[in-house]
């Protein structure tokens, strides 16, 4: 008896749909799926409507007619819609595609790593040196000065090789940047 209450009170369109969930063979299902159902339901055909009027307008007439609905429903099946290719035509392809073996692994044990080149952490800029033409200072090492660090810093490296290849472009990791905490009051 609730039922049939809840069936008078629900409107002429959630009543069909309903109908139509029931005559699939769908049961159980929330109340909430009706008004989605509806609200596809509404969508559509507004856009269909919306469509028939564009076809209307552009062959100059002053009301829509069956035939602008038509067309309507016809480019939205065309462009919403698509079949799969038939099987046939997915074998043929798959079939064509594995006859081409796939590439032999080279990597060794542990994970393979893309190159360095195509990874976030190695260096993407360049540095273009100026074309200073300085003559060549001679170096002279006496017993005051200290021994060649084994160990150059980055500045020290890029002033050596300035000093090699004026003509060289450099690149180099940017140093790490130091965080200014704000200064406190005391």
């Amino acid at each position: 008896m609730a039922d049939n209450d809840e069936d008078s009170a629900m409107p002429r369109d959630a009543k069909i749909v309903k109908s139509l969930l029931k005559s699939m063979g769908v049961e159980d299902y929330e109340p909430c799926v009706i008004h989605k159902f509806l609200e596809l339901w509404y969508r559509y055909v507004v856009d269909i409507l919306t469509d028939a009027q564009v076809y209307s307008e552009h062959a100059s007439k002053s009301a829509i007619d069956c035939d602008d609905v038509k067309l309507a429903i016809q480019s939205k099946v065309n462009f919403t819609f698509s079949q799969p290719p038939p099987r046939e035509v997915l074998l043929e392809l798959a079939q064509n595609r594995n006859k081409i073996p796939l590439p032999k692994s080279i990597a060794g044990p542990g994970l393979p790593l893309p190159p360095d080149q195509d990874t976030l952490i190695s260096p993407n800029y360049q540095l273009a040196l100026p074309n200073n033409k300085r003559p060549a200072e001679p170096m002279e090492e006496t017993e005051d000065e200290e021994p060649a660090n084994p160990n150059p810093s980055q500045e020290e490296k890029t002033d050596i090789m300035m000093q090699q290849n004026p003509h060289q472009r450099v690149s180099f990791p940017l140093p790490k940047r130091q965080r200014i905490d704000s200064p406190s009051t005391t």
